[in-house]
């Protein structure tokens, strides 16, 4: 597992990640998702695993993601699908800092 830190102050990470948008970041060999609700800050993979759908046009209802596709719906937190017949989404670990946004993948 990698940590990589994106930004360099939490304040700074907090007008990058618009509230309750959705922003792509390459970090390494990985392209994931960030997004954010108030100071809760959530990473997943960028592609439903129902039908890869891009969850960048998704939308974020409280801590959950949903798939533009079916309309499923993942917990931001866990990965764990909601509504749905599918795989949970991948999920990464994130902690906000005084210096950024840590990502473990």
């Amino acid at each position: 597992m990698k940590t990589f830190i994106l930004g360099q102050s939490k304040e700074q990470v907090l007008q990058m990640i618009p509230e309750k948008g959705i922003k792509l970041v390459q970090l390494g060999g990985e392209k994931i998702c960030v997004t954010r609700n108030g100071e809760a800050l959530f990473a997943f993979e960028p592609f439903c695993p129902h039908r890869m759908a891009s969850l960048l046009q998704g939308t974020i209802v409280r801590n959950e993601i949903v798939c533009p596709l079916h309309q499923y719906r993942f917990d931001l937190q866990t990965g764990a699908v909601l509504s749905g017949q599918c795989p949970d989404l991948k999920v990464y670990k994130v902690g906000l800092t005084d210096r950024g946004l840590e990502i473990w993948i």
